[in-house]
C-alpha cells in the first residue's frame, strides 16, 4: 500500500465510491453528483431504498466488488469503512495506483473545509442535535450544507450541499477506514462544536471507556483557538474534556453556574416547553414537538451555538416549533385499533432508558410495551449485560429478541437475551424472550390492547417489524 496515494488530487472530475449503498456513502454520492462530479459506485447489497435513490440521481451502481468496476480509471476512489484490505476491488485499486481517500476525507475536501464546520459529536444525541441545528440555520435563511445520520423530515433527506457559510456535520467516533483506524470526526476542523456525552460504546472498535475518552480528547484538543466548544455539564467526562480545550468554551445543562441552563420544563403533548437561562438572566421561553428531557438538552446546545452565530431569538423559537424531527427517532409509524406503534433507534442502555422515560412523559396513562433487538456490535456483546436491566424501568411489558448474527461474536463474549429477560423478571417486570421477529409479532397481536404504546427499539430494520405488525393488528 502506497500512503502517497491516500490523498486527493487537485483536479478531480470522476469519483468512484466503494460500498456506496451505506447511509453516509449514499448521501455523499448524491452530494458529489449535485456538485457536478461524475459519480459511480459499487456494493454487494444493492436494494431499495438506496438503490432507487441513487438511480434517481443518475448514479451508476455495480453489483458486487470486482476489478472491472474501476476499468474507467476514476480520478479518485472513496473507500467506505465497511470495505476491507483484501477486497478484490481494493486490490485492483492498488494495482492501478488510483488515488483514494476515506468518506470523511472526501466530505471535508469537497464540502466542509471552505465553510464554517459545525460539528456535533458525543455518544448520544448527535443525529437529532445535528438535524435541529441544520433546520435552525435553514429557517434563518442561511441555506446550510449538512450531513446527518438520519432522514430529516423537514427536508426528507439526510444531506444538503448548501450555498450558505456553514456546514453541519454529525461527527462520528467510529473508525474511518481500513487504512485509517482513527475516528471520523478527526477529519473536520470545527468553527463550532457540540459535545453531548461520552460513554463506552462500539465495543468492536474501542477497548474500554478510557479508549473512547482518548478519541474525544484528541478531537477537543485539536479545536482551533478561535472556535467555540459547547459541552453538556451533566457528564463529568465532558466537563473534563471541555477543560482541555484550547478554544472558547461554554457548558449547557442544568447546573446553575453553567452559561446555558434549562429551567421550568414541562410536557404538554405534543409540546415540550422550557425556559432558557443565559448567564443567569432569562433568555427566552421555547417549545418543541419532541418528547424527553434529553431532547430539550439537545435543543439547548443548538440554542447556544445559534446565539453565537447571531441568529435572532424569534427565528430560533420558530425553528424549534416547526422542527419535525428525524425518521426512526420516536417516530410514530402508525396507529391501529387505538394502538400506537413507535419506532426508535435506541440501542445503547442509556438511549433505551432515556427513550422510555421520554415516551412515559408523553403517555403517562398508557401501557408501554418495549420491544428490543440487541443488534449493534456492542449490544450483541455482553459488555452491557448487567446494565440493560436498569434501562427498562419505564416499560410495563418487555419483549426481548435474540440478537441477530450472533455467530459473528466469540461465544464467550455473546450477549444473552434470555439472561436479560430473567434479570428483568427478577425485578418484578413482565418480560419475555423471543427467538425471532415473527414470534414477537404473533405475541403482540394477541396481547396488545387499545391505548397501548408499542415502542420498538433497534438500530436496524428489525425485519420490517413495524409494517408487519401494523398489518396484523
Amino acid at each position: 500500500m502506497n500512503p502517497q496515494l491516500n490523498r486527493i488530487p487537485k483536479k478531480v472530475k470522476s469519483i468512484h465510491l466503494m460500498a456506496i449503498c451505506g447511509t453516509g456513502m449514499g448521501a455523499l454520492a448524491g452530494m458529489l453528483k449535485e456538485a457536478g462530479f461524475k459519480v459511480t459506485g459499487s456494493d454487494q447489497h444493492v436494494y431499495p431504498p438506496m438503490s432507487t435513490f441513487l438511480a434517481e440521481h443518475g448514479i451508476q451502481i455495480a453489483e458486487g466488488f470486482r476489478p472491472e468496476n474501476l476499468a474507467h480509471r476514476p480520478d479518485l476512489v472513496v473507500v467506505g469503512n465497511a470495505v476491507s484490505r483484501d477486497n478484490p476491488e481494493v486490490v485492483a485499486m492498488f494495482d492501478m495506483a488510483l488515488p483514494y481517500c476515506s468518506f470523511p476525507q472526501a466530505l471535508n475536501r469537497f464540502f466542509t473545509h471552505r465553510k464554517g464546520a459545525l460539528v456535533v459529536t458525543g455518544t448520544h444525541g448527535k443525529t437529532t442535535t445535528s438535524a435541529l441545528l441544520a433546520w435552525v440555520l435553514a429557517m434563518a435563511g442561511l441555506d446550510p450544507g449538512f450531513m446527518v445520520g438520519g432522514i430529516l423530515k423537514n427536508f426528507n433527506r439526510n444531506y444538503n450541499v448548501g450555498t450558505g457559510p456553514y456546514f453541519v456535520v454529525e461527527g462520528d467516533e467510529y473508525d474511518t477506514a481500513f487504512f485509517d483506524k482513527g475516528p471520523k470526526f478527526l477529519h473536520y476542523t470545527p468553527s463550532h462544536a457540540i459535545l453531548t456525552t461520552v460513554e463506552f460504546d462500539h465495543a468492536d472498535i474501542y477497548r474500554d471507556l478510557g479508549h473512547v475518552k482518548k478519541a474525544f480528547s484528541a478531537f477537543v484538543q485539536a479545536m482551533p483557538e478561535e472556535a467555540l466548544l459547547v459541552g453538556y455539564d451533566g457528564d463529568p467526562i465532558v466537563r473534563e474534556l471541555v477543560g482541555q480545550a484550547p478554544c472558547w468554551t461554554a457548558l449547557y445543562g442544568t447546573v446553575k453556574r453553567s452559561p446555558w441552563r434549562l429551567e421550568n420544563v414541562y410536557f404538554d403533548p405534543p409540546w415540550s416547553r422550557f425556559e432558557v437561562i443565559r448567564r443567569g438572566e432569562p433568555f427566552g421561553m421555547f417549545q418543541i414537538p419532541l418528547m424527553g428531557h434529553h431532547n430539550l438538552l439537545n435543543a439547548l446546545s443548538v440554542i447556544a451555538v445559534a446565539n453565537d452565530l447571531r441568529i435572532p431569538t424569534d427565528i430560533l423559537a420558530r425553528a424549534l416549533e416547526t422542527f419535525e424531527g428525524i425518521k426512526r427517532r420516536q417516530e410514530v409509524r402508525g396507529i391501529k385499533r387505538g394502538i400506537i406503534v413507535m419506532d426508535d433507534f435506541a440501542h445503547h442502555p442509556t438511549e433505551v432508558r432515556e427513550t422510555l422515560v421520554a415516551v412515559r412523559s408523553f403517555y403517562p396513562n398508557k401501557r408501554i410495551i418495549a420491544v428490543f433487538e440487541p443488534r449493534t456490535n456492542s449490544s450483541r456483546r455482553n459488555v452491557f449485560q448487567k446494565v440493560y436491566p436498569e434501562s427498562f424501568h419505564d416499560a410495563d411489558l418487555i419483549c426481548i429478541r435474540k440478537p441477530p448474527l450472533l455467530d459473528k461474536i466469540p461465544v464467550e463474549e455473546r450477549f444473552s437475551s434470555e439472561q436479560l429477560t430473567q434479570d428483568l423478571r427478577n425485578q418484578g417486570k413482565e418480560a419475555f424472550y423471543f427467538p425471532d421477529t415473527e414470534a414477537i409479532i404473533e405475541y403482540l397481536v394477541k396481547v396488545a390492547e387499545p391505548q397501548d404504546v408499542i415502542l420498538i427499539m433497534s438500530n436496524g430494520g428489525f425485519d420490517n417489524i413495524h409494517e408487519r405488525l401494523l398489518k396484523r393488528l
